[in-house]
């Protein structure tokens, strides 16, 4: 065997000892982690941490509730004996009126009401024991609603007839009037009209 081919058998066997070198992998970029996700990551986590109550805070008391709060307890209460304009209570109810007297009560018994409710009638709060006294006093202040002014009467407000006063209890959908009224049948009474029926001078909201 020649020297040539030694040499060319000895660098074919060097070939094929030696591993061919593998060539290093491309670095892979780092994907970034998108600012929307880190964004919403964190409105989750303050979200998370103001929760909204399950109970949420009563809406304050209206003048009209309070009044009908004060006044639903009474229906019933009655004159003794039946035509004095008088009783135990009754007297209470004049109290609310600066130099009452017995005597017909109803504008008596809406004065108490009011200062019952925190809303007293009169300038200064002094109550008043006629009816045309309560409807003067609330024109004065821009507290009355004359009837036939297409504003519908809202629970709490006082009705206002001639020689008359009572608080509005509700309102059916067809204009029925729902009232209790002190000095009714010589008693505080729950009544009834319909459209049409009895209609009032007008209203005087309180709140």
């Amino acid at each position: 065997m020649s020297f040539d081919v030694v040499m060319a058998r000895m660098a074919q066997l060097q070939g094929l000892l030696t591993p061919a070198a593998v060539p290093a992998p491309a670095p892979v970029a780092a994907t970034p982690t998108p600012a929307a996700s880190t964004s919403s990551f964190a409105t989750q986590l303050q979200s998370a941490g103001t929760t909204t109550p399950l109970t949420p805070t009563p809406a304050p008391t209206s003048a009209g509730q309070a009044i009908l709060a004060a006044i639903r307890p009474e229906v019933g209460v009655a004159e003794q004996p039946p035509g004095s304009n008088d009783s135990p209570r009754i007297a209470q109810y004049r109290q609310a009126t600066a130099g009452s007297g017995v005597g017909p009560w109803c504008a008596y018994f809406t004065s108490w009401a009011a200062r019952q409710a925190g809303v007293p009638l009169g300038d200064n709060g002094q109550g008043f024991g006629r009816v045309d006294d309560v409807y003067a006093w609330a024109q004065k202040t821009g507290k009355a609603i004359p009837n036939g002014s297409g504003v519908t009467p809202q629970p709490g407000d006082l009705i206002v007839w001639d020689e008359h006063i009572g608080v509005v209890d509700h309102v059916d959908g067809d204009g029925t009037i729902h009232t209790i009224e002190g000095n009714s049948s010589d008693k505080v009474s729950e009544r009834t009209y319909a459209p049409g029926e009895r209609p009032a001078v007008g209203y005087v909201r309180l709140g």
